[in-house]
């Protein structure tokens, strides 16, 4: 297993660990939220549908695309890079958010 890796897993058993919940954003109402999320590399973020509608979570960049999510869908993405990630509704752009990942800190 590289460094990384040892890395994510610890980070992942330290969260669980202390009972922290994995990051994740609501869709509802027409919005996501939270809107700005802050996370550290290598963390994988959950996205639910719990709107009425159905939604998707595309980047910006077109670097991810979670396709159509209906209601109580679920998408995860991994987000290894660091960086500032926008993304919204393909159906509704103007439902909007950012992912903000972080260097995790030793």
């Amino acid at each position: 297993m590289s460094k990384y890796l040892s890395r994510i897993a610890a980070a992942a058993l330290l969260a669980a660990t202390l009972g922290l919940s994995p990051p994740s954003v609501e869709i509802k109402n027409d919005a996501f939220s939270p809107k700005t999320l802050t996370i550290t590399a290598g963390q994988t973020v959950t996205f639910t549908n719990d709107d009425d509608d159905a939604h998707t979570v595309t980047a910006t960049d077109g670097s991810f695309d979670s396709k159509g999510l209906d209601t109580n869908g679920r998408w995860n993405h991994v987000f290894a890079k660091l960086g500032t990630y926008t993304y919204f509704c393909e159906l509704h752009p103007f439902m909007k958010g950012t992912i903000i990942v972080k260097a995790a800190t030793p």
